[in-house]
């Protein structure tokens, strides 16, 4: 099929796009990297009035370290995520996401905003922000907001975003060296959707952990904090004992997305299996 007839319009800075946000409202779609958002026009899943093109706005793109946390812009693509000496020192769990994001020629077309504002279930970036407590970044006319990860997914391709706010990047704070990272997903092929995945992360103290991240993605609607899951592990005497109740708590806090892909049941049965791989790697090198 071919996209629906719509006004293009080539933006140069964050107050141009705005200022077209602002006119359009609902009737503009903004694009990016556009890897997710020219097939949903080609299958005609969206008709904007508007398409609004921010790839020159350069002002967009670009990691940065300031005041404790690394901000990545929206439109800094995902190769040069995968490639910053920065983000594989203070964000290791970052690094090791994007050995598993897309394929090359989309991993050199596709942006970290995009990704983020796409809100795919299945997507690395989201479940990243979430583990690493990022704050989302979105501007408009009134001015800029920053808004949690927990808070800002909220559902399939659903996100808090107002029509005319244009997320504008990430702040994550910097993971310190006592966070070990840990990232895992199951896809039918390297490079695909994962089906299911987790990005967590956990910090040590006298043979235990003391804190834990846990979180879920490609099972949910959006990326789901497992902190029934964190506690038990927390509070466990022993980790065996710990993952397995972990394990079992899923089923009364998890409902898992049953599609093409896979089932409910093979979806928690994955969650179950990503939390004892992904516990058990964090806990290496533990008397």
């Amino acid at each position: 099929m071919k996209a629906p007839p719509f006004k293009y319009a080539r933006a140069r800075s964050i107050g141009e796009t705005i200022d077209l946000l602002d006119d359009f409202r609902d009737e503009a779609l903004v694009l990016a990297g556009g890897q997710s958002l020219m097939p949903v026009l080609n299958m005609r899943l969206a008709s904007p009035s508007l398409l609004v093109d921010i790839n020159p706005v350069s002002e967009l793109a670009g990691i940065e370290l300031a005041d404790g946390f690394l901000r990545i812009g929206a439109m800094t693509r995902h190769r040069d995520v995968a490639e910053s000496p920065l983000v594989r020192e203070h964000l290791p769990l970052i690094a090791q996401a994007m050995r598993h994001v897309a394929h090359p020629a989309i991993q050199n077309r596709g942006t970290f905003g995009g990704s983020l504002a796409t809100a795919d279930p299945a997507a690395e970036m989201p479940a990243c922000c979430v583990a690493l407590g990022a704050r989302i970044l979105l501007q408009s006319k009134q001015g800029r907001r920053s808004i949690e990860a927990t808070d800002f997914f909220r559902g399939i391709y659903e996100t808090a975003r107002e029509p005319n706010e244009l997320l504008v990047g990430a702040e994550i704070p910097i993971a310190g060296p006592s966070w070990r990272p840990c990232f895992m997903e199951f896809s039918r092929r390297h490079g695909d959707f994962a089906i299911a995945g987790i990005a967590s992360q956990a910090r040590l103290r006298d043979s235990r952990f003391s804190e834990i991240c846990i979180v879920l993605f490609g099972v949910e609607s959006r990326p789901f904090r497992a902190r029934m899951a964190e506690e038990t592990i927390t509070a466990a005497s022993n980790l065996a004992d710990g993952i397995a109740a972990a394990q079992a708590g899923l089923a009364d806090s998890l409902v898992p997305l049953s599609d093409s892909h896979a089932s409910d049941h093979l979806r928690l049965h994955y969650a179950r299996v990503l939390i004892d791989r992904a516990v058990s790697r964090l806990s290496e090198g533990l008397a």
